[in-house]
């Protein structure tokens, strides 16, 4: 049966699946009484599907609340071990690869450091390399919690870069910051021969799994549109028009905001990401006349570069400690260091470009929420975050301005993986807790002229 929308009754039923489950996940334990208001559906549907998904192993009771006269009413759940997901975040220093279960309780964790040496940024992120950390970690995370390979729903990918989707190849990453020039990482990854062919890979771009993470479980909860950014050694952004949808990423660390500017890693001249990302923050430092430290990683300098800059934080971290000095050797007092000005000066002009990037944004998405995460943005934000609002909303459009909120993200710098796992989650979901191998034809019958239609067309 086919509805006038279009939609046919399998997909009216699935997608009272997909409500049920959703609801369950976000906000439950819940009742059969409270799952109708919060989904619209009538109590027979929600509770056919509810038979639906305990049946399955989907859902499961969490316990009992009084009602009002009656009897207790069950609360529901969805099972945390009906399924897994493996999350990886292909980042500037490190591949880390996470396996959860349904509640994103972390399981196991494997991290591969990625070669700092060579001549060029771009050697570390040799093909082959990254490849063989994407199958090592995710073998050795399955093999730490004792998980067989076909109770994955899927695993996510996060990496830098425009991801782009072919037949042949499935998704194929466009990193040009990074010398990715069309690989199908799908294409490499399933070659290995890992995974079952019915656990399917989902390839992202890392600020678009940010993103998702912050709109599902952080800082974004509740808003209709939000821009979330993402902040490490590059920088880039992930649109987000609904709050249960992915969002879009955009290569918003590669608008121009100086004409002639400074040679971004991608080649052009004057991206923001030439001034604002970790990697040109450190390089600018130097250029002035700075010292950064030298044989360490870019979070390891950038850390030191912010306590040049910000001396007095280390006298806040003692209890009781004059302001003035610093507590010397057997408690003697020393004279409290002073701010390196390069650092400073360094800093405060860069707090300035985000705030001009941070604009754009406003003028042209307008959104609830601008949201900044990253390993290098939870470290600068929480030094100038205030300094970068004021920027913003003096470079931007005045009504945009004053109906946005710039903040931190509240997942941590670990959030990009958590956000690469709930990739096959939400495809889970949009399928109404079926997996990607189950072929819902196979489980209902098929319309007379499906049937038809097929034989004609069979070679």
């Amino acid at each position: 049966m086919t509805q006038r929308s279009g939609r046919t009754v399998r997909d009216l039923r699935r997608e009272n699946r997909t409500a049920v489950l959703q609801r369950l996940y976000f906000d439950g334990p819940l009742s059969r009484f409270s799952l109708g208001p919060a989904t619209g559906l009538s109590s027979g549907s929600v509770s056919n599907v509810v038979a639906e998904l305990v049946a399955e192993g989907l859902v499961e009771e969490a316990g009992s609340v009084d009602s009002a006269g009656g009897r207790p009413r069950i609360l529901l759940r969805v099972r945390p071990d009906s399924g897994y997901m493996i999350g990886v975040d292909v980042g500037e220093t490190r591949i880390r690869v996470e396996l959860f279960d349904l509640a994103l309780t972390e399981l196991a964790r494997v991290e591969r450091p990625l070669a700092t040496e060579g001549p060029r940024r771009t050697d570390r992120y040799d093909v082959a390399v990254v490849v063989g950390h994407l199958r090592e970690g995710i073998a050795e995370v399955l093999d730490r919690a004792g998980i067989e390979a076909e109770r994955l729903l899927g695993v996510g990918v996060g990496v830098p870069g425009i991801v782009a989707r072919t037949t042949e190849d499935g998704a194929v990453v466009h990193g040009q910051t990074i010398g990715w020039d069309g690989v199908p990482l799908e294409r490499l990854l399933r070659e290995s021969g890992l995974l079952p062919e019915s656990v399917p890979y989902y390839i992202d771009n890392g600020a678009k799994t940010l993103g998702q993470a912050e709109m599902w479980f952080g800082a974004g909860r509740g808003a209709r549109n939000a821009v979330v950014v993402l902040f490490g050694s590059g920088v880039g952004a992930c649109v987000v028009s609904d709050d249960m949808r992915p969002g879009r990423a955009v290569e918003w660390g590669h608008l121009t905001v100086r004409v002639r500017g400074r040679r971004c890693r991608c080649g052009a001249q004057g991206c923001l990401e030439a001034y604002a990302g970790a990697e040109a923050l450190l390089e600018r430092w130097a250029e002035a006349g700075g010292r950064p430290p030298a044989g360490v990683d870019e979070e390891t300098a950038l850390t030191a570069m912010l306590a040049a800059a910000y001396p007095e934080a280390g006298a806040e971290a003692g209890a009781g400690a004059d302001p003035a000095t610093e507590a010397g050797p057997a408690g003697a007092a020393v004279p409290a260091r002073e701010a390196d000005a390069t650092a400073l000066a360094v800093l405060e002009e860069t707090a300035e470009y985000l705030g001009a990037g941070f604009s754009d944004l406003i003028n042209l998405f307008q959104p609830e929420r601008i949201l900044v995460g990253g390993w290098a943005g939870l470290q600068l934000g929480h030094r100038f975050l205030d300094a970068v609002r004021a920027h913003a909303t003096s470079y931007a459009l005045a009504y945009p301005a004053a109906h946005v909120r710039i903040d931190l993200g509240t997942l941590g710098p670990d959030a990009v993986t958590v956000g690469a796992a709930i990739l096959p989650l939400t495809d889970f979901f949009a399928r109404g807790g079926r997996r990607a191998d189950t072929d819902p034809r196979e489980q209902e019958p098929v319309p007379a002229w499906r049937a038809t239609l097929e034989e004609r067309t069979a070679p």
